[in-house]
């Protein structure tokens, strides 16, 4: 029986919208522990995280906030995150605002380095989350995560991982908000993003089974990493950073089944939903559906597979 471990990173220091610190409970009240075990997964329930000891730290960038509560965040669950890498087939991180994905992916390319196999990310979201410290106007540190764990410089104090990711190793999808600066970085350091016009054109599949062949043929260890505003708001309102154009029903099922069916995936994240903006739990309902297609819910079973 595969093993599943589930961590809660009731956190919210990386936005100004509060509420995404009760996201880890509105998933367990979903039933994502339950639905899991029906799949057939040996799921343990770890607990919450707790973040490290906060010192006082300034920046000389006045719009950063909460710098040092994102850092013991992310010491606390990088540290947390290895050590499920390494006791279960696959630990999953219920937040909680995505300035989590930085300690928890950091956490995965650590276990991935000790076993000889490259780390690939899966970044499945409205924002590429490409800022720094220096970078940042809105001074939300849920918009740097990919920057700090693709080693990007512009982190001072921050912990300095044991292994970053090669951000050609990165694949967006589902990006429709883009800020100048990272534009540029994008372009510069061979982050792949299928953006929604690129999935507009060209459909799901193709783009998604393109890069799942490159983590096969590497031997690689995938981690999605899936933000509530990767959907389109009118099915996912439960998010502080709506934006228009996102993917359907439809579409977000298909890549979870894609994702199952392709036997990759090693660690997954659920980041950002904020139950005080939810309509009647939908939003929680949704992304809980969403993580039990990618642990192997379907309708029927198709003896074709698209990867």
């Amino acid at each position: 029986m595969k093993t599943c471990q589930i961590l809660g990173i009731p956190t919210q220091s990386g936005t100004s919208e509060r509420g995404c610190i009760m996201g880890p409970t509105a998933f367990r009240i979903a039933g994502l522990p339950e639905i899991l075990r029906n799949l057939g997964w040996q799921v343990t329930d770890v607990g919450d995280a707790v973040p490290a000891q906060a010192a006082a730290i300034s920046h000389p960038n006045p719009a950063v906030r909460n710098l040092d509560a994102i850092i013991a965040w992310t010491e606390s669950v990088t540290r947390k995150a290895y050590e499920m890498a390494g006791s279960c087939d696959l630990p999953i991180f219920l937040g909680g605002d995505h300035s989590m994905s930085a300690g928890t992916i950091c956490g995965m390319a650590r276990r991935a380095q000790e076993l000889g196999q490259p780390q690939f990310v899966l970044w499945l979201d409205a924002h590429t989350d490409l800022h720094t410290l220096h970078t940042t106007t809105s001074g939300n540190l849920h918009g740097t995560p990919v920057a700090y764990f693709t080693g990007q410089p512009g982190f001072e104090g921050f912990p300095r991982p044991a292994a970053f990711v090669d951000p050609r190793n990165v694949c967006m999808m589902g990006i429709r908000s883009v800020d100048q600066a990272e534009k540029r970085h994008v372009a510069d350091i061979g982050i792949t993003v299928f953006d929604m016009r690129a999935i507009d054109e060209h459909g799901i599949v193709a783009p998604l089974n393109s890069f799942l062949q490159r983590v096969r043929q590497a031997n690689g260890r995938l981690h999605v990493s899936l933000d509530v505003d990767f959907l389109d708001p009118e099915i996912a309102p439960a998010v502080g950073t709506t934006v228009c154009g996102g993917a359907t029903f439809r579409e977000a099922h298909l890549i979870m089944e894609i994702l199952h069916d392709s036997g990759l995936v090693t660690s997954l994240d659920l980041a950002e939903l904020n139950p005080f903006l939810d309509v009647r739990a939908k939003t929680a309902r949704l992304m809980t559906d969403l993580a039990a297609s990618l642990l192997g819910r379907r309708v029927l079973e198709h003896k074709t597979r698209t990867f």
